[in-house]
């Protein structure tokens, strides 16, 4: 099971947003002070989110620039790529691969397109969500359309990974609302990786048993209420 320690960067700093409210911000310093850490904890994997692109307010493209020189582990771009110019740029920056919302939800032609330009294995789509009412543009605006059927449509297009966030729980340390987790399981039956509001390891231990591949560790991780390398023993 993966293990994916997030990094969001805002105004050049590690911060953690409540429920995605970025009136509600928790600043835990320098970015690649933070990659490095869970780099040394033994993740093999981080999500990377630019949550001002994601916002509209700014862009940290020097920030992700830094983390990328300091790592010696892949990472995952999120946050505003939203036209094929900011997905290769995204992908120029050292990402692994590239994570889209807004797009995918918006305009599932561009998102054709970009599955056509660079393939499965290096674009994600990011299921950020309410329970299972869908929101996009930073998490700031709520989409009328189905999580569901999304997820259908999506999968006959060649999406192969999925990020599924809870956005009600993310930084709020509550754990899983685990009957959504389920339901996103049951309908997509690809790689799933999920978070929001993971507060213990056995939060984590319940994705397993879903048979979730990806567990995106926020909070907890920053608050010590999970040790990563003791976590990777167990699952």
């Amino acid at each position: 099971m993966w293990l994916i320690p997030a990094v969001d960067l805002r105004s050049g700093r590690a911060v953690r947003l409540y429920e995605g409210d970025p009136s509600r911000e928790t600043p835990y310093g320098d970015p690649v002070e933070a990659a490095l850490r869970w780099q040394k904890e033994g993740a093999r994997l981080l999500h990377l989110v630019d949550l001002d692109r994601a916002l509209g307010t700014g862009e940290n493209r020097e920030a992700v620039r830094r983390v990328a020189a300091a790592l010696s582990i892949p990472f995952q771009l999120a946050g505003g790529i939203r036209s094929l110019e900011d997905l290769k740029e995204a992908l120029e920056l050292g990402a692994r691969r590239a994570v889209v919302g807004t797009v995918a939800v918006k305009d599932p032609g561009l998102l054709a397109r970009m599955l056509e330009e660079v393939g499965p294995d290096r674009l994600a789509v990011a299921l950020d969500a309410r329970g299972l009412e869908v929101v996009v543009s930073g998490w700031q605006e709520r989409a009328p359309l189905s999580a569901l059927d999304l997820l259908r449509a999506w999968g006959e297009m060649g999406v192969r990974t999925l990020i599924y966030t809870d956005v009600r729980r993310d930084g709020t340390l509550r754990g899983l609302d685990l009957e959504a987790v389920a339901r996103v399981r049951e309908a997509w039956p690809h790689e799933l990786i999920a978070g929001g509001g993971i507060a213990s390891a056995e939060d984590v231990l319940a994705l397993k048993r879903l048979g979730v591949e990806g567990a995106l560790l926020g909070k907890a991780l920053y608050e010590g209420r999970i040790r990563l390398s003791e976590l990777l023993e167990a699952v």
